[in-house]
Order: structure tokens, then C-alpha cells, then sequence
């Protein structure tokens, strides 16, 4: 096998023979050490990579060699092309140095349910440490960052709130983003990742935005996890609940004894707390078509359940082909989440556009980012905001805990 690689001396082969071998034992050293699979994007069709050092690469049979950077990675019939260089495996290993690995992707790298990724869609890079794994899938591959737990959660902080927020909002979010890891790794044997790197989970961007303060709060809870009967919980956290937080049974059809609704009015100063947005009904109608739903020329739209807290559970659709009932979570998906921030909301008109006014972002399921920020600064501890939010829950180390059960419907 042939990875074009860098002329050397003969103390540069020695050298390239030495980090072979230490390529060759990385996998049951990353498996070791607490390690967490991230799916970066899908169905990438071409990947530049750079290094700071030679950039050494493994197939899935463990056949090493190094690389000058950058190198340019394309998706090719039964494998892939590295700088041109044609290589028949279905995976690749790619380790930098000390400094780790930059990633660019392309503009029109997409998520495998068609979801624009946050590190993919406009040609964005993103800096990891780490170890980088490629898989060929479909006519793209899958782009996996292999990365130390703590490492992770890092490039979470900074990526779901600011930085300059208070030092105990920052714990109270690294405690929550440690324990949903967790819990999804002890959940994922069955699939090729355990987290995406997006809203689908929790944003992750890498050593972006990595600051003093970021480190610290990491630091300062390393390990450390929320648990209900010594299990790590599905920590769910959104941006803004405006009043009650949200019962999970309520979003997502699914009860987990943590994640009921409690009061929230600590949130008043998030720029989400109120918010009026519009959308073409013909967008509607084809987005729900895309996703499978039946349905004909939109005519009225009215709200036909609400939860305890205010939001919209369920909506009637009235079309020319009959009636569609939709969850409030599903219009939210079917049109953007950015474009209705939360199901908090009420129709004000409805004609070739759909008009709301509503309250808050996201599915204020679990904390509420800006609640705790002002429990934060009010001078309630990490640990007093996390068990607020996840009633009936305890902090425990993370080698402590036992695995999960999926939640009852």
C-alpha cells in the first residue's frame, strides 16, 4: 500500500517506524482511557486536514504511514483518495501531533438525516484533538473525532453558553454535558458514534472558544456527573424556558422520573424570553411532505392541547386533503428550530404566512441555560442548580455509576 509518503533519512524511517507502532497500539489506548466517539459530520464527500507535524495515518488493517500535511481526503469507489493517492479500505485512522488536527469540510457536507452540520455546511473548519476516524458509508464518510471525555466536554462549555458567564453556571453546564456524554455512550453499542456534534445532541466545536474559565470549570468537576439511582441521567438542557420548565413526557413521549417541570422565573433577561416570527405556508406544506406526512394545501392551523406549562402539545392542520394532528416539537422540526424557538407560542394570523408570537427557546426539558445563570449570580452552587432542575437527582463520580435504562413511553 502506497500512502505517498514523506521522503527521510534513515533516522527519519527509524523515527516513522517507532510512531507507526505507537499508531498501531492508539486504538486500545484511546479504548483505555475514558474516550468518546463524536460524529463531526456524514456524508462527506471530501475532507482537507492539517497538522502542525506529519500526519499519520492507519487503515483498518492496521498498515501505518505518515503523510506530509495538508492532505486532502476523497470519498472513491471501494475506499478513499488521500492527495490523489488511491487506498482500498473502508476505514482510516488519522492522528497529528501534539497540537492535534484541523478539519475543513466542504460547503455541502450534510448530516445522514439531511440536517446541515454546524462544522460542515459553509466550508467552516474545526480544530480537534485526539484521534480522527473515517468511515466510508454511502456515497460520502462518516467523520468521527475519538476524544478524551474531559477533552470533549471543553468544547462543549464554550459552544452551548458564553464563557464569560458566571463560574457556577459554567460547572453546573460541564456537570450537565459530562453526564448526557455518559449517558448516551452506555446507550450507543450498537451504533457507529455516541454523540453528535450538533444540536442533535449538544454542540460541540472542537477547542474553540477554550478559555481560563472554560478549564477551570472543567477542571473543577472533572468526573463528576448527575445521577437517579446511581445511573448517569439523560441531561437534557435548552436556552429558555419562560416559566415552567417542561415534563419530557410532554416533548418527547418518554418519562424519565428527573425530568419534570419546575418554576423558572429566573430567566426574564434571555434575549429569547420573547420573540415573534413568521413562515410561508407553502414551506410548511413541503417540509412536511419531505418528512412523510400527507397532507394537501394548508388552510387553517389552531392549537388542540397544551401542557402544563403553556406550550403547544398538539395542533389540528386542516388541508384540502382531510386533517393532519401534529406535536408541537414536530412543526417546530418541520419548519426550523431557529425560525419557532420554542412551542411556547400563539398563531396570530394565518394566510400565505403563518405569524406567532411566543416565549422562550428550545424544548425547556431539564435546565434552563439562562435560569441557571441567574441562580448562578444570585450565588446558588453548581450542585444546588443541578439538583433544582433534575429533581431526585444526586452528583456522583463517574466511575461510580451504573448504566441507564432507556426511559418507558
Amino acid at each position: 500500500m502506497d500512502l505517498s509518503p514523506v521522503k527521510q533519512s534513515k533516522g527519519g524511517v527509524y523515527r516513522a517506524i517507532l510512531a507507526g507502532a505507537c499508531l498501531l497500539s492508539l486504538s486500545s489506548e484511546v479504548e483505555a482511557a475514558e474516550s468518546l466517539r463524536v460524529l463531526l459530520s456524514a456524508d462527506v464527500p471530501r475532507l482537507d486536514v492539517r497538522a502542525d507535524n506529519p500526519l499519520w495515518v492507519m487503515d483498518a488493517k492496521g498498515r501505518t504511514q505518515t503523510l506530509r500535511a495538508p492532505v486532502q481526503v476523497v470519498a472513491a469507489e471501494a475506499g478513499f483518495l488521500l492527495n490523489g493517492i488511491r487506498i482500498q479500505t473502508d476505514q482510516l485512522t488519522l492522528r497529528g501531533g501534539e497540537q492535534g488536527l484541523t478539519l475543513t469540510f466542504p460547503r455541502l457536507a450534510r448530516k445522514s438525516n439531511g440536517a446541515a452540520m454546524s462544522s460542515g455546511d459553509s466550508g467552516m473548519e474545526i480544530a480537534v484533538s485526539g484521534v480522527v476516524n473515517l468511515v466510508r458509508k454511502g456515497k460520502g464518510f462518516l467523520v468521527l473525532n475519538r476524544v478524551d471525555l474531559e477533552e470533549y466536554v471543553k468544547g462543549v462549555v464554550p459552544a452551548e453558553i458564553s464563557s464569560t458567564w458566571h463560574p457556577e453556571m459554567l460547572k453546573a453546564q460541564a456537570v450537565a454535558a459530562r453526564t448526557y456524554a455518559l449517558y448516551q455512550q452506555m446507550l450507543s453499542a450498537t451504533r457507529e458514534y455516541d454523540v453528535a456534534a450538533t444540536v442533535q445532541d449538544q454542540v460541540y466545536r472542537g477547542k474553540q472558544g477554550i478559555d481560563a474559565g472554560i478549564l477551570r470549570a472543567v477542571e473543577e468537576t472533572r468526573g463528576l456527573v448527575i445521577t437517579y439511582q446511581d445511573a448517569p441521567i439523560y441531561a437534557a438542557f435548552s436556552s429558555t424556558a419562560a416559566g415552567l420548565t417542561e415534563d419530557a413526557m410532554n416533548v418527547w413521549s418518554k418519562d424519565y422520573p428527573y425530568l419534570k417541570g419546575v418554576e423558572c422565573p429566573f430567566d426574564l433577561m434571555s434575549p429569547y424570553y420573547q420573540w415573534k416570527s413568521s413562515f410561508r405556508v407553502d414551506t410548511l406544506e413541503q417540509n412536511l411532505r419531505q418528512q412523510g406526512f400527507s397532507v394537501g394545501t394548508i388552510e387553517m392551523m389552531t392549537p388542540l392541547s397544551f401542557s402544563r406549562g403553556g406550550r403547544v402539545a398538539k395542533l389540528r392542520i386542516l388541508h384540502s386533503g382531510g386533517e393532519l394532528v401534529l406535536r408541537g416539537e414536530e412543526l417546530r422540526k418541520a419548519v426550523g428550530y431557529t425560525i419557532i424557538p420554542s412551542t411556547q407560542f400563539a398563531i396570530e394570523s394565518i394566510g400565505r404566512d403563518v405569524v406567532l408570537s411566543g416565549f422562550g427557546a428550545g424544548h425547556a426539558v431539564g435546565m434552563c441555560q439562562w435560569g441557571a445563570k441567574e441562580l448562578a449570580e444570585l450565588g446558588y452552587p453548581f450542585s444546588t442548580i443541578l439538583q433544582y432542575y433534575y429533581p431526585g437527582t444526586e452528583l456522583q463520580h463517574m466511575t461510580l455509576t451504573k448504566p441507564p435504562t432507556p426511559p418507558s413511553s
